[in-house]
C-alpha cells in the first residue's frame, strides 16, 4: 500500500513538472495533479492491459514503441475526464508528455525512491 502512495506521489510530481515546462499541458493545482495521478493509476491498472492485449500485433511490430501511444491515449483520457482542471492541447503534446512523465517516473523511482527503501531496510 505504501508503494502505491509513493507511486502516486512520484506521478503527481512528474505531472506538475511537465505542466511547469509546457504551456500546452496545464494542470490547475496540486489537488488536480493528485486526482489526475489517481485516475491515471487506475487506468494503468485496469485499462492498459486490455489495450496492450488488443494492440499486441502493432506493439510487437513496433518493438514496444506503441506502448508510448497507449500511455499518451490514457493521459488524454485522464485529461478529458478531469475537465477544465487538466488540459492537454493535442495528441502530440500528450505523446511528448507521456515520454517525459515515463522518464521522470523512472528517474525518481530509481534514484530517489529505491535508495530510500534500501536505507529503510538497513535500519
Amino acid at each position: 500500500m505504501m508503494s502505491w502512495f509513493a507511486s502516486l506521489l512520484i506521478n503527481t510530481i512528474a505531472l506538475m513538472v511537465v505542466a511547469g515546462y509546457f504551456d500546452a499541458f496545464h494542470i490547475e493545482n496540486i489537488s488536480a495533479a493528485l486526482l489526475a495521478s489517481v485516475l491515471l493509476s487506475l487506468f494503468n491498472v485496469f485499462l492498459k492491459p486490455l489495450l496492450i492485449l488488443l494492440t499486441l500485433p502493432v506493439t510487437i511490430f513496433s518493438l514496444g514503441l506503441f506502448l508510448i501511444v497507449i500511455n499518451a491515449a490514457l493521459l488524454s483520457l485522464t485529461a478529458e475526464l478531469m475537465g477544465s482542471s487538466f488540459n492537454i492541447d493535442g495528441f502530440g503534446m500528450a505523446l511528448l508528455a507521456a515520454v517525459i512523465i515515463s522518464l521522470l517516473n523512472m528517474f525518481l523511482t530509481n534514484f530517489v525512491l529505491e535508495p530510500l527503501r534500501k536505507k529503510r531496510k538497513r535500519n
